[in-house]
């Protein structure tokens, strides 16, 4: 299957109101995983490298080109995305790498700086052939996008998606990043708001916080792209953790990984369904 760009599943997938998973590859592990579970459900998926996975793995090459080549084997679409890059050379290598998309994080600069930054992405990645994220919040506040009181205001999210020209917007909405319960209650008037105001897909960044019946209620509220990075993290060290836990003398990494693999993938497999799966019935 050929490499998916992101507005090729994302903007059928905004117009049918499905929900799709963008799910963070922190190893060749989780690529492997989200790429069989895209597989297994029939469905798009959204493979995703951040700034911080760059970090620990000390360069963006050998990671995405990994994924490049699982998502290349892939029988179902699939996008290679650059998650909350700061640092417009890494956007820069992700486009010769051959990804699909970015995903710019200007949300920590003043409102115009943000716009003209973003701008200047889009510009370089369109003519390329990419597609680009951004993310808007609590315009000038101090707490950042992702703190529990930001909120991002439906006409500056309009204006900023006009003034930038990106293809997806992530919007802060009530969620936070690296949640380990499952606990939150977005605003969905906001969400229903901020769908009617701006005229590309939205994006919930810090999902795993969020349970599956809200994450079905903001599908279904105009919500398109969904990140979940902590909570399938938490499934794969938990596989982990239980298999060394029962075998205390075991030193072959594979037979702790490979179990940690496959309930990854599971995991993946039955939310992928979950925010692909017709929504009519919660309506």
């Amino acid at each position: 299957m050929t490499l998916a760009r992101l507005t090729d599943v994302l903007t059928p997938a905004a117009a049918s109101r499905a929900g799709l998973g963008a799910f963070n590859v922190f190893s060749i592990e989780h690529a492997e995983a989200f790429t069989a579970a895209a597989e297994a459900a029939g469905t798009p998926v959204v493979l995703q490298i951040s700034q911080n996975a760059v970090r620990y793995h000390k360069a963006l090459a050998p990671i995405g080109l990994a994924t490049l080549t699982l998502a290349h084997s892939t029988a179902v679409p699939v996008v290679v995305h650059l998650d909350h890059a700061i640092e417009t050379n890494l956007v820069t290598e992700a486009v010769g790498l051959g990804f699909g998309s970015v995903m710019f994080d200007g949300s920590t600069m003043p409102y115009e700086d943000n716009v003209a930054a973003t701008a200047a992405v889009v510009r370089h990645c369109h003519d390329a052939g990419l597609d680009v994220e951004a993310e808007l919040g609590e315009i000038g506040g101090k707490e950042g996008v992702h703190a529990a009181g930001a909120r991002t205001k439906p006409d500056e999210a309009r204006a900023f998606v006009e003034a930038t020209g990106v293809d997806a917007l992530g919007v802060a909405v009530g969620t936070s990043h690296a949640m380990t319960e499952r606990s939150v209650a977005l605003d969905l008037e906001l969400i229903s708001a901020l769908h009617a105001a701006v005229p590309v897909p939205l994006v919930l960044h810090g999902s795993s916080g969020v349970p599956d019946e809200e994450l079905v209620r903001a599908v279904d509220a105009g919500m398109t792209k969904i990140n979940i990075a902590t909570h399938l993290n938490r499934i794969f060290t938990e596989s982990i953790r239980g298999t060394l836990g029962a075998n205390q003398d075991m030193v072959d990494s594979r037979r702790y990984l490979g179990p940690a693999r496959d309930a990854l993938a599971a995991e993946a497999e039955r939310l992928l369904r979950l925010l692909s799966r017709d929504l009519s019935e919660h309506r």
